[in-house]
């Protein structure tokens, strides 16, 4: 089309995974945002099993949802067409703008990927129309060479869009050099000529030290430097995408003491964020292997994404015994989604929606049963806690729906419906909410049941972490020449 421009965009690679492309990504939207810019963040394909449900009730990577937040537009399941939410070892199940697709093995997803460059690309097209610049994020590294073949995260896509790249390098992990003048060594002559620019970052010091080591990368790639940016410690105010990030932050040392089993397939753990922040409570996660601690007031059985896989994890780590002594002195117990199934007599699964066709039983705290069933419930949800009273905005993620005598007492209500269930004593309950701990009165009314009081501003915290983290990037980065770069797509 005549007079026709590209949509000026930029993505962001990064020599390994959780070199803070994610976080990145968050601060340049809102720097840019506040210099009037329309942004909208965008990731071709993420793996994790922290989602988000959108406003148009799909489901994205949480990282997006965050990002959209930075960017202040809503999140849109075109922000991240391809999600890939691990199951097993060896399989994922795949979300394709916002839908399940299906569950495929690894060696399947690899010769089937090529076919998810089409709706990839019509999300981008989507994204792109009417945006002032749009921030790509890749994924783990462009130097995996090995999977380079029907790539559609890093540069395949950025070879498919024409999309000019800045690559991250990590310096907290040692070898930044190397990593970035050797991604610029095995990469293929066209995919070097989109990468325009770096960066480095999570610099720890004085950075004049580190002045010749910038030169060197540029020398040796050709690749004009954005700047060091120094470590930011408060990234773990920002709901976590990675189950490893819960620990990275400094928790609460408060006198309601909350334990979490980290089971495999963890998902949505970002429920546990507001929790760690509060003063009064000490949230403690519990690796395998560990027992549960005897002195929690409570244990939450998180979300997950494998819910009859994890049980048996749950087991095999024995802490089935553990949560029973925890409830023989008074304890309390939560289950949230997946963890709420577990808590139930028995998992019926006779679509093989996680496996084999079968039913295993629960744990048995709470009289329900679960059934798993292909049809997937995504939806953003107002909700009224029965409790306190209270209003929460959370979203519903889950396969299955849970009945029985234990849900005459339930935890919630939604437009009408109940949610969840309760013990007769009070001191076990489940829902399928996520989301809840994020609504500061509804926290703080819960927490005083465990006469716990709580002064966290939750929401405001995340809105001043990411002006903090905008401010970061504006001081330390080269926004003009990052937004040159972008404006330069299809010169």
């Amino acid at each position: 089309m005549a007079g026709w421009k590209p949509a000026p965009a930029i993505m962001l690679m990064g020599t390994g995974s959780n070199v803070g492309k994610s976080t990145l990504v968050a601060g340049l939207a809102r720097a840019f945002v506040r210099r009037g810019l329309k942004v909208m963040p965008f990731k071709p394909q993420n793996m994790s099993n922290n989602a988000a449900v959108t406003v148009d009730g799909g489901e994205i990577g949480r990282a997006q949802a965050v990002q959209a937040m930075a960017a202040r537009v809503a999140p849109i399941v075109h922000m991240n067409p391809v999600l890939l939410k691990p199951e097993t070892d060896t399989g994922a199940q795949v979300i394709v703008q916002g839908k399940r697709f299906g569950t495929l093995h690894a060696l399947d997803y690899g010769t089937r990927k090529a076919t998810l460059m089409a709706p990839v690309l019509e999300s981008f097209a989507h994204l792109s129309a009417g945006a002032d610049l749009v921030l790509i994020e890749g994924a783990g590294s462009p130097a995996e060479i090995n999977l380079r073949a029907g790539d559609i995260a890093n540069m395949g896509f950025a070879l498919a869009a024409d999309v000019p790249v800045a690559m991250i390098g990590d310096i907290d992990r040692g070898g930044v050099i190397a990593s970035l003048v050797g991604t610029h060594a095995v990469l293929e002559p066209e995919e070097r000529a989109l990468i325009r620019a770096f960066l480095v970052n999570k610099f720890r010091g004085d950075m004049r030290l580190f002045a010749d080591g910038m030169t060197e990368i540029a020398n040796r790639t050709g690749w004009q430097a954005l700047g060091i940016l120094p470590w930011f410690p408060a990234a773990f105010r920002l709901p976590a995408e990675d189950a490893l990030d819960l620990a990275s932050g400094p928790g609460g040392k408060g006198r309601l003491k909350i334990a979490v089993p980290i089971i495999a397939r963890i998902a949505n753990f970002d429920d546990l964020d507001p929790l760690r922040q509060e003063a009064d409570v000490e949230l403690r996660l519990i690796p395998p292997g560990e027992p549960l601690p005897g002195d929690a007031d409570l244990v939450i059985l998180p979300g997950s994404k494998s819910t009859i896989g994890d049980l048996a994890f749950f087991r095999a780590q024995g802490w089935e015994i553990d949560l029973r002594a925890h409830i023989r002195r008074g304890g309390h117990v939560l289950g949230l989604c997946g963890g709420y199934q577990m808590l139930g007599r028995m998992i019926r699964d006779p679509d093989g929606v996680e496996g084999a066709p079968g039913a295993v039983e629960g744990l048995g705290l709470l009289e329900i049963e679960t059934v798993l069933t292909p049809d997937k419930i995504t939806a953003p949800v107002t909700a009224r806690d029965l409790a306190t009273g209270e209003q929460i905005a959370g979203y519903e993620i889950h396969l299955g729906r849970s009945a029985g005598p234990d849900c005459a007492r339930p935890v919630l209500e939604i437009a009408g419906r109940m949610d969840g269930a309760t013990s007769p004593d009070g001191r076990i309950k489940g829902t399928y909410v996520h989301g809840l701990f994020g609504a500061d009165q509804f926290r703080a009314a819960w927490l005083a049941g465990f006469g716990r009081a709580s002064q966290l501003a939750y929401a405001q915290g995340i809105e001043a972490t990411l002006e903090a983290l905008a401010d970061h990037c504006e001081a330390h980065l080269d926004l003009d020449a990052i937004l040159d770069i972008a404006r330069s797509r299809g010169q």
